[in-house]
């Protein structure tokens, strides 16, 4: 053997037809190089790159086509074309995970140049969230009462039937039992109208005085129009303890009335029914100055049954109660005139708050 001639003896003489083999194997390597190094310069984006890797390096590219034809070659020829094809197929592969890189940097370079933060310039208002309407009215009504000696309680919405009628004294033929009324999850389950049940919770386990504000939502089977809605927030206070009067009734209520609404608002009381207290009353304020009643809730003492249900002494301890709903103190408050709009979810009116 010399050089790369690899002859061998037949009985015809001898034959120079592996080193042209070889030669052309090599010729081969030599066109694929030419067009890789083309190819390469052609490439302008990932696309183009991705294609040069599958054209030249994927499991059916052009270099592996080229490691299939070793089986052709005569066993000791293989080693040293096998390694000529592996010196290509590493140099494919250089060329192509440097252009890669390449194009990498290309692109992180361009994406830094577009997304550049001049930091000389004056900076962006970034608008701070705040409390809707409704919550900022809850928490200021929380907030009167707490500092009163109150106790914030609360309860699931969820009630049975024992809770938000039976225990309240509210007999089987009232209409509030109604279907058209109520909205009942099943015979003893139902989305609670009021807040009532909470104060019943609380008694039960505890013993007087009591003093507690009962925030929360509730529902009822309210059409809704610019007064009413189905679904509404209450808040209900309770006082239990010996000697209380509708005098203290009164005058908690006018303290309420002069905090929240502001001093020289007048304060009356009117004669209702509620089946939970007994009297009943209605609440009344009027503006500084003016001659018109505004109602904004109902109250009364606590019924005898009601704090015998609860175990507690009805001839030892009285109480009262009243409770009102948020949305008609927000809207007397700010004037507002649609107990929808709170629901609308328009910023104009949510950013005036």
């Amino acid at each position: 053997m010399h050089g790369d001639a690899v002859v061998t003896r037949s009985a015809g003489g001898y034959t120079s037809l592996l080193v042209m083999e070889l030669a052309e194997l090599r010729q081969q390597v030599d066109d694929v190089k030419a067009r890789l190094r083309a190819r390469l310069d052609e490439v302008s984006d990932p696309a183009e790159l991705e294609a040069f890797r599958v054209e030249f390096l994927g499991r059916k590219g052009e270099i592996a086509g080229m490691f299939k034809q070793l089986g052709a070659l005569p066993q000791e020829q293989r080693s040293e074309a096998g390694a000529l094809l592996n010196g290509l197929k590493a140099s494919a592969s250089k060329a192509f995970e440097q252009r890669r890189s390449e194009g990498s940097r290309k692109a992180v370079a361009e994406r830094l140049a577009r997304e550049a933060i001049d930091v000389t310039l004056p900076g962006r208002s970034r608008p701070v969230g705040h409390l809707h309407l409704l919550t900022q009215v809850q928490h200021e009504i929380e907030t009167i009462f707490l500092h009163m000696g109150f106790d914030v309680a609360s309860g699931p919405e969820i009630e049975t039937d024992y809770y938000n009628f039976e225990a309240l004294n509210i007999p089987p033929d009232h209409p509030a039992r109604d279907d058209w009324d109520t909205f009942y999850i099943d015979d003893t389950h139902l989305l609670r109208p009021h807040t009532s049940p909470v104060q019943i919770r609380v008694m039960e386990k505890s013993s007087p005085p009591v003093r507690i504000v009962c925030p929360g939502r509730c529902y009822r089977r309210d059409t809704q129009d610019s007064t009413h809605s189905p679904v509404f927030f209450q808040v209900e206070l309770l006082w239990v303890e010996r000697g209380l009067t509708l005098a203290n009734l009164r005058y908690v209520i006018g303290l309420f009335v002069h905090e929240f609404f502001g001093p020289g608002y007048d304060v009356r009381l009117s004669g209702d029914f509620f089946p939970f207290t007994e009297p009943s009353v209605q609440l009344h304020m009027r503006e500084p100055g003016a001659g018109k009643w505004l109602e904004i809730g109902g109250a009364g003492m606590v019924d005898p049954a009601v704090l015998e249900n609860v175990g507690y002494d009805s001839e030892s301890v009285t109480g009262f109660a009243f409770g009102f709903g948020v949305e008609r103190m927000a809207m007397l408050k700010y004037g507002v005139k649609d107990i929808r709009t709170f629901l609308a979810n328009d910023l104009r009116f949510i950013r005036q708050f």
